[in-house]
């Protein structure tokens, strides 16, 4: 990106020097105190030479990244909350505003997981449209164990589901699975506690405090855009509805200003704990469109994700 300043004439001498010298660090990535031992100054000389270099247009840097990723949304995002990483996709230009995640996030997440993920870590995986579409995109993993957060939406598709994730991620890999094989949501707590209780169940549990980096992903509180609403009854709705509910994450429910509501519900799940899961060093959270905009706002503002994958539609009204 030019500086935009008119270019001022140096003579021959300088230009040599400062195109020299803007080889040296910007291509070859030498020190300003290597360049100066080089051309006998001091680094003090170097640093006004690259700067004047820049100032008259002899050397232009020009940023690049791929063209379906949006460079300036995500540095505004990570920045507006506070994030580790925040990688925002291009919308698709037809995309609808009901539609759900688009897969592309899906993809651009399991890269992003493949930077973050180190050999021997163990990797949460929770249940999710956008976590299923990244657990089938995953081409690379460093060796690590693949542990499933929360139970399946329906047990009848699990083949389908978050079990058929975390082993698509164990076999990536090469690492262990631990799927857990319960519906995420119970009639009771009751009944809950005594899954939990349950051999393979418990085994999955032991490592939800060893997990380094989790996804999740993030739900309105509307038809066909949470799975726990869509589970409920129409009054259990109702009731949570009543409190303020404008997320869910994971089988956690959260109002506007990201306060964790409905705390009565996870008695009833699946799932990892919010307090386990705010002590994983990376929780990568996956969501996008601007249905879900509010949504995402509440979940970041919970202090419970440190890294975002989202879309353009979303980040548009985040940033506003």
């Amino acid at each position: 990106m030019s500086t935009g300043r008119a270019a001022t004439r140096m003579g021959p001498a300088e230009l040599m020097q400062a195109a020299a010298m803007a080889r040296r660090f910007y291509l070859e990535g030498k020190s300003k105190i290597q360049i100066a031992d080089e051309f006998g100054v001091s680094r003090f000389k170097v640093a006004r030479v690259l700067e004047t270099a820049l100032e008259r247009d002899l050397i232009r840097i020009e940023i690049r990244v791929p063209a379906e990723l949006d460079a300036e949304r995500s540095d505004a995002l990570r920045a507006r909350y506070g994030l580790r990483h925040a990688v925002v996709v291009e919308a698709p230009a037809d995309a609808q505003e009901d539609a759900a995640d688009p897969e592309n996030l899906g993809e651009v997440a399991a890269d992003l997981l493949g930077e973050l993920v180190t050999e021997g870590d163990v990797l949460g995986l929770a249940w999710g449209r956008s976590t299923i579409h990244m657990a089938t995109a995953l081409r690379r993993l460093p060796p690590c164990t693949v542990v499933q957060l929360t139970g399946v939406y329906d047990a009848g598709t699990a083949d389908r589901g978050s079990v058929e994730a975390v082993r698509r991620a164990a076999e990536v890999a090469g690492g262990e699975a631990h799927p857990i094989y319960a519906p995420m949501l119970l009639p009771d707590p009751a009944t809950a506690e005594a899954l939990r209780r349950q051999t393979s169940i418990a085994a999955a549990y032991e490592y939800f405090d060893k997990v380094t980096v989790a996804a999740v992903s993030i739900g309105s509180w509307e038809p066909g855009v949470s799975t726990v609403h869509d589970m409920l009854a129409p009054q259990e709705r109702a009731h949570y509805a009543s409190l303020g509910v404008a997320a869910e994450m994971s089988a956690h429910l959260f109002d506007a200003e990201g306060r964790r509501i409905g705390r009565d519900l996870g008695e009833r799940c699946i799932t990892v704990e919010a307090e386990r899961l705010r002590r994983v060093p990376e929780v990568v959270a996956i969501a996008g469109g601007g249905r879900k905009a509010e949504a995402i706002n509440a979940v970041l503002r919970s202090g419970l994700v440190t890294s975002l994958v989202t879309d353009t539609a979303a980040a548009d009204r985040l940033l506003r």
